[in-house]
């Protein structure tokens, strides 16, 4: 089975935010942004935008009619700028005018005075100074400090890694309306339609039910749609409320890159213990996240830090601590991955700075550490159904990892200005929200008396392939043709109180709830079948629309059963719920058991460095990779090469840049590079590793939406392995990305200055 929408996609049909037709007496809506990243609002003057052409009202906070607050883990960023402004770019008025021209243009005509206050940019500022966004945390098994003396091996370091525009296709936007009973309905680009829906209704002062919220599908989101699309969702509703009229707020590009924010960069601390036999006895980690200037997800964020702090390893002792970090930048927030790969990052850079020291191949380290059936995380969860060397074995196996290795070696010994390098890049990534609650969905199931099926669930199709795999569940589960079900939009008011679709569990949540409403149908129309048609119910089935007794078709199909029961007054709709068992943790103590299950995989990656440009290529990414049982191999395949060659982006090439007062300086395609087909691999095999999947992924077909970003990580330190050929293997910092600029900078430390610090923030 295809994917669903990609014919619609070629062919223009499928519709997006920006594709609605618009309503007659719509009015667009501008943001007029803090143009200072810290300081005091004195005033505001927007007399002149009120009296420009075409221009219907200015909003601020003072119109808000409920609360000025649209902060979900902590109640700190307000919709509209009020007292304070805390970051260049922060939403301080809101234009409607009759067209965006219109709009654009009064917001040159606004008048702010803003007393500056200090502007930190650097998480580690941040922390000295005490700017927190909530107390620190600490993940801890075993006794890392009494660990330290029995260790043969100890090494310590810093990484730091950069942040990630999420640079989706479609940018951030809403259109709402007025409904006539005093609510608003929109449709908004989102991933998290309830959260829009639930932060709206605090702004204008409703309750939920008086906010709709629809989404056909998202051109892209990545993670920065599941917390970020509220403000512009609420904003759009605010003009849509006070005005009686339609409202529509779409941002150009340059506008998305400059008030939202991005992957969350961190500056880190590691110290690691290795045994005499280099099994890992203990690691120490400090992690410092650059929140940005209001929580948004940061908290989150952190904890999955925290969980993957010690990536495919099995660590005894460890003591993981992260803070996060109020800095005066947009506020940062989720992306593929969710916190997970800056963990990761760290703890490979510790693996490899004990390598390079102790004088070995850093994959004879990772492969005698990994993880096995048991074994304990640091929140004391165990490693269930654990694929991680088999996973390992696979790949060295198939893709020949001492064969790729020599060739690496032997290009190295005949070549003077090109170097190949070389990595292995494990990984172990839990799946579930960590936040207990947030693992539950439904599933509203119609049969039509025609014998075609609607479905709502409280999943968001952004690219992802969410919907088929959806189809595909009700299509195996009631025995029928996939063309006969249409996945409809996502909305509130058909599936409330939805978890955004995010943490890779939508397929899972969504799934099974599609397919706990499918076979309670089903059943039901077996029953009718057993009673009406007088056959054995025990030996009934329905398959390919035709229903069977004892393996032998009956007298009656899909279509005939459907209409009978119709007839019969048999319920032909159901509304199931689903909420992942077994799941727990104790944030107080940080233990318990978060996750449903975790995806394993490996990948091999060898690179080559021009030594005299700084340039590189990818010559391959060969990945062996726990699908489970996979239903869809066509989508799953793309997810593994899209996210890894995601991954590459952001470990090589992706540099978000602030300077010190807070201004983006990569804020155009101009100067911030995303991959392209010649950035990807040459070469990107994936072999499906041979594993039963797990009972709690839909179908047994694990998720496989944010693991592959993090072989992209091994990419990094492939490039590293290339430039320690050229020069010598002097020490080299482990910062990410690993750009061309910063290539050439570490081949040629002599000339440049190898620990010269740019003048940009950690961003």
């Amino acid at each position: 089975m295809n994917h669903l929408d990609p014919n619609r996609h070629v062919r223009g049909e499928s519709q997006y935010l920006d594709d609605v037709p618009v309503q007659q007496g719509t009015l667009y809506a501008a943001v007029f942004e803090s143009p200072l990243a810290h300081g005091v609002l004195r005033s505001l003057d927007f007399s002149a935008a009120l009296t420009a052409p075409g221009v219907a009202r200015v909003l601020t906070a003072a119109d808000i009619p409920g609360e000025n607050q649209i902060g979900g883990i902590v109640a700190d960023e307000p919709l509209l700028a009020e007292g304070h402004v805390h970051f260049r770019g922060q939403p301080v008025a809101l234009v409607l005018a009759r067209t965006e021209a219109q709009a654009h243009a009064a917001l040159k005509l606004i008048k702010v005075e803003i007393d500056p206050l200090p502007i930190i940019t650097d998480p580690r500022v941040a922390a000295a100074q005490g700017e927190f966004i909530v107390p620190p945390r600490t993940f801890k098994i075993g006794d890392s400090a009494a660990a330290w003396a029995s260790c043969a091996h100890v090494f310590e370091g810093v990484a730091e890694n950069g942040g990630q525009e999420h640079l989706y296709i479609e940018t951030q936007g809403a259109y709402a309306f007025p409904t006539e009973m005093g609510g608003v309905r929109m449709i908004s680009s989102t991933q998290g339609p309830t959260a829009v829906q639930r932060h709206t209704a605090v702004v204008l002062g409703l309750g939920m039910h008086q906010v709709e919220v629809d989404v056909t599908r998202l051109g892209g989101g990545f993670g920065g749609k599941e917390d970020q699309a509220t403000p512009w969702g609420a904003l759009a509703a605010l003009g849509a409320f006070l005005t009686k009229k339609p409202v529509k707020l779409v941002l150009d590009r340059m506008a998305d890159m400059r008030m939202t924010g991005k992957r969350h960069p961190y500056s880190s601390d590691f110290k690691i213990g290795f045994d005499k036999d280099l099994k890992i006895v203990a690691y120490e980690v400090t992690f410092f996240q650059n929140a940005g200037a209001a929580a948004d997800l940061s908290p989150a964020v952190m904890e999955r830090t925290l969980f993957h702090a010690t990536n495919a390893y099995f660590v005894p002792n460890v003591t993981a601590t992260a803070f996060s970090c109020r800095t005066n930048l947009p506020p940062n927030t989720a992306f593929r991955g969710f916190g997970g790969p800056q963990g990761m990052f760290v703890i490979e850079s510790a693996m490899t700075k004990a390598a390079e020291e102790l004088g070995l191949p850093t994959h004879e380290l990772q492969r005698c550490n990994l993880l096995r059936e048991g074994d304990l995380f640091s929140y004391r969860q165990a490693a269930e159904m654990c694929h991680a060397e088999q996973a390992w074995d696979t790949a060295a196996r198939e893709f020949d990892l001492a064969g790729m290795r020599a060739e690496v070696e032997q290009f190295n010994q005949t070549n003077k200005l090109k170097k190949k390098g070389f990595a292995v890049m494990p990984i172990c990534f839990g799946i579930s929200f960590t936040k207990t609650p947030m693992n539950q969905t439904r599933a509203l199931v119609h049969i039509y008396s025609d014998g075609s099926v609607g479905i709502s669930t409280g999943a968001v199709e952004m690219g992802q392939g969410v919907n088929t795999k959806i189809a595909q569940v009700a299509a195996r589960t009631l025995g029928i043709s996939i063309n006969r079900i249409k996945i409809e939009t996502t909305n509130t008011t058909r599936v409330a109180n939805t978890s955004p679709s995010a943490a890779s569990a939508t397929a899972d949540l969504n799934g099974k709830a599609t397919e706990m409403a499918c076979a309670a149908l089903r059943k039901r129309l077996l029953e009718h079948a057993s009673t009406e048609y007088t056959l054995n119910y025990e030996g009934l089935e329905i398959h390919d629309e035709q229903v069977l007794a004892a393996g032998v078709p009956a007298d009656t199909n899909w279509e005939k059963l459907v209409s009978s029961a119709f007839w019969k007054r048999v319920a032909l709709t159901e509304n199931a719920h689903y909420a992942t068992p077994d799941l727990h943790f104790d944030a107080t103590v940080n233990q318990g058991h978060p996750f449903a299950y975790h995806v394993y995989g490996t990948a091999l990656t060898s690179v080559t460095v021009d030594c005299l440009r700084g340039t590189y290529t990818v010559d391959a990414l060969r990945i062996a990779h726990d699908f489970g049982q996979s239903f869809n191999e066509i989508i799953d395949r793309g997810q593994i090469e899209g996210g890894a060659v995601q991954g590459i982006g952001w470990m090589t090439m992706e540099e978000v840049a602030y300077n010190a007062e807070g201004r983006l300086l990569s804020n155009s395609l101009n100067s911030y590079k995303i991959p392209d087909i010649y950035a990807a691999p040459r070469v990107l095999d994936v072999h499906f590793l041979d594993t039963p999947g797990h009972p709690k992924a839909i179908l047994r077909s694990k998720a496989v939406g944010e693991p592959p970003l993090m072989y992209g990580i091994g990419t990094y330190f492939a490039l590293r392995d290339a430039v320690r050929a050229f020069q010598g293997h002097t020490a080299l910092p482990f910062s990410a990305p690993m750009t061309p600029e910063k290539v050439l900078v570490s081949l040629y430390p002599e000339f440049v200055g190898i620990n010269e610090t740019a003048t940009v923030a950690r961003a």
